[in-house]
């Protein structure tokens, strides 16, 4: 992997070269031009970690970057600051290793330290080690949770101390709505804040005027998109297969008064196998598909992209909203998916500059 190096006058060059390296890929789908949501250039990612590296009685932040050659090979390279990170990060990197530094306690057989910060100004710091955590460590970590203003919880083999919360409250800014966010330590969310926004934005633009409809979420993961999502239908059913993500989605929708979504622990492959009627038991009888009206299908699948049954099942739906990570299974997708309905609107979300990966937004209407 190599490491990011922020150069922010050559952004727009690098933006550009992503918007016609997916035009290119979805060129023969013949799409509409593609709408650009740029990040910022430099203090983008929410969420981060770090190696730490001991040499004698220094210790520093550490990444690694692999010999392409040979990549068995790869160089420990020394981050003092980082700007893919958040501002906020930045700020707290500096003040924690002096805090590792003037303490064994916290410093002995510290192996990693995670980051997770909000736009709205909580951070939570996770610290990893290799040694089992007692009552000194505690007491150390709590007083530099206070003297910080962060949060922290220890990791150790079988081992787990979280000191105040584990998770941290994010506010997003959507439409001139303020949508209230609980996202875990440790459980998956959009790292780029700012694109985030910009992506729940779209999907609400290429949505809007469904509220005679409802709306079935796959992988909905925290309740990202349902919560933005949910005024814009009658009823939302998402699905999720992650334990603690459901958990999040059902905290979200009460912190945002959300009361016409749902979300049932199932995955994508289940719920289809219960729209055939081929599967029952309590979650299904639950879900009442019957009282469903299902206009509009939204699936954020992982790299992977979806098997070719999913493909099939989600072309039952007039209108497809399809947020994919990976543009390149997107367009394996898209050569089932265009057979049945075309390309309304495309767009880029640039979720991480100067690297190779791209996020894109497809809205999909039945021919």
């Amino acid at each position: 992997m190599a490491i990011p190096v922020v150069e922010p006058e050559r952004y727009s060059e690098q933006l550009n070269a992503k918007r016609e390296t997916l035009e290119a890929l979805l060129a023969e789908f013949s799409p509409p031009p593609v709408e650009v949501m740029e990040s910022p250039p430099g203090y983008y990612r929410q969420r981060c970690e770090f190696r730490i590296w001991h040499d004698g009685d220094d210790l520093f932040y550490a990444m690694f970057e692999v010999d392409p050659e040979n990549p068995a090979n790869k160089a420990v390279v020394r981050l003092d600051q980082y700007p893919v990170a958040s501002a906020q990060i930045n700020a707290l990197m500096p003040l924690l290793r002096n805090a590792f530094l003037a303490s064994r306690e916290l410093r002995h057989r510290l192996f990693q330290v995670e980051f997770l910060t909000t736009l709205s100004g909580e951070a939570l710091v996770t610290l990893i080690y290799h040694r089992p955590l007692g009552d000194a460590w505690e007491e150390e970590a709590r007083a530099l949770e206070k003297a910080l203003g962060i949060m922290i919880i220890g990791r150790s083999r079988k081992q787990r101390k979280v000191l105040t919360r584990d998770y941290v409250w994010e506010k997003l800014e959507v439409d001139g709505q303020q949508w209230h966010y609980q996202q875990v330590e440790n459980s998956f969310t959009q790292p780029n804040a700012e694109v985030c926004q910009k992506m729940l934005s779209w999907a609400r633009s290429v949505t809007a005027g469904s509220q005679a409809g409802d709306l079935v979420e796959l992988y909905c993961g925290n309740g990202n998109f349902t919560v933005a999502l949910a005024e814009n239908f009658r009823r939302v059913l998402a699905t999720e297969i992650s334990r603690t993500s459901v958990a999040s989605a059902k905290v979200n929708f009460a912190a945002n008064e959300i009361t016409n979504a749902q979300v049932v622990r199932m995955s994508a492959e289940e719920f289809s196998q219960a729209l055939k009627g081929e599967k029952g038991g309590r979650r299904v009888s639950e879900m009442a598909l019957d009282d469903y009206q299902f206009s509009a299908v939204l699936v954020d699948p992982p790299r992977a992209g979806l098997d070719e049954a999913s493909c099939h099942q989600i072309s039952a739906y007039p209108s497809i909203v399809y947020i994919s990570c990976n543009p390149a299974t997107l367009a394996e997708n898209l050569a089932i998916l265009i057979q049945t309905h075309r390309i309304e609107r495309l767009a880029l979300f640039d979720q991480f500059p100067f690297t190779q990966h791209m996020e894109a937004g497809v809205l999909l209407a039945r021919r």
